[in-house]
């Protein structure tokens, strides 16, 4: 049988490349291709650089995050996970990092304004303008004996004559005060007048602190001492004009010359105030009604306005006049 042609065998090697085996019949022979390669996804490195950044730089990481998911989808990138977590915990840090910014702002502020009010209570106030001042060596010595109407010696301004003593106890920059001098003062003025009733007025400087440095509390309390040992007639008179034109707590108040004109009479305190020698009395004053008062049913002043008549505390209204008027006729 004649075997050569087409009907060779199937697996005789091929003569061109003895290690390719011949097709079957039918097939066309050709080279030989292996199968592609096909390479795993990589993780992307923005991702990774998120993730890490957020637990030092909070900003990097949200930047990177963003950057690595649009990769990420674009690309299809593995990493997703890394790139979320570095975009939560990089919110968060710069979060935190905002709130503990906003609080050392708001403390260091806290700071700079308590230091501002220590050097401002070391200055002295002049004309209008606060200007810095030594302490002198030693405290001024305190008046003594009486003036006018000052008795320095029990540490009060007198006036009249009257069986019923009447202690008023005020602050000039004290809105109570003024509220009570605003309904009560005429009438008090008016039993002066009279001769019904003898008025003790004890200014005090509780309200120094809330000036803005210029002890404004203590130059009131020091013209109207100026007031009464100069122009003791007139001295309730400037007492009302004090309250009448009362400045604000937290302002500077008025100035020395500012007080000088508030005040009538022929002679002009201007040079008294300017002074200062009865600031040291006056606040000697606030520390002994601090302390204790004598012939009283309360041992000392808490607070401004205190009234007492023959030594009875008085805790009516401040805008009430028939309430404190009655309570003043039945001392009689």
């Amino acid at each position: 049988m004649d075997n050569t042609g087409t009907d060779a065998p199937r697996d005789q090697p091929n003569p061109t490349n003895p290690y390719q085996p011949v097709p079957p019949t039918g097939v066309p022979a050709g080279p030989f291709v292996p199968p592609p390669f096909v390479s795993a996804p990589k993780t992307n490195t923005l991702a990774i650089v998120s993730f890490v950044s957020s637990f030092f730089i909070g900003l990097v990481a949200i930047i990177t995050g963003h950057i690595a998911l649009g990769q990420i989808r674009a690309r299809g990138e593995l990493g997703r996970g890394f790139a979320l977590a570095g975009l939560i915990i990089g919110y968060f840090m710069v979060a935190v990092t905002s709130v503990l910014l906003v609080l050392l702002i708001v403390f260091a502020s806290a700071i700079g304004a308590f230091l501002v009010a220590i050097d401002s209570n070391s200055s002295s106030f002049d004309g209008g303008s606060p200007t810095s001042s030594a302490a002198p060596e030693s405290p001024a010595p305190l008046p003594t004996g009486q003036l006018g109407a000052a008795n320095f010696d029990a540490g009060y301004l007198e006036f009249g004559t009257g069986a019923v003593i009447i202690d008023e106890y005020v602050d000039p920059m004290c809105p109570f005060c003024a509220q009570f001098e605003q309904t009560n003062g005429e009438l008090l003025a008016a039993g002066v007048a009279s001769g019904d009733i003898t008025l003790r007025v004890h200014s005090l400087t509780f309200l120094d602190s809330r000036s803005q440095g210029t002890n404004y509390s203590s130059r009131a309390s020091a013209a109207l001492t100026c007031q009464a040992t100069l122009n003791p007639d007139e001295t309730l008179a400037f007492l009302s004009a004090l309250f009448a034109n009362q400045p604000s707590e937290q302002t500077a108040g008025l100035s020395n010359s500012q007080l000088a004109d508030l005040a009538p009479g022929s002679i002009s305190i201007a040079d008294c105030l300017e002074s200062g020698d009865y600031e040291g009395w006056s606040q000697q004053n606030t520390e002994a009604a601090l302390t204790k008062i004598d012939g009283a049913d309360i041992p000392s002043v808490a607070g401004t306005p205190t009234v007492l008549v023959d030594g009875v505390h008085y805790t009516g209204s401040n805008t009430d006049l028939a309430e404190f008027q009655a309570f003043v006729a039945a001392a009689f």
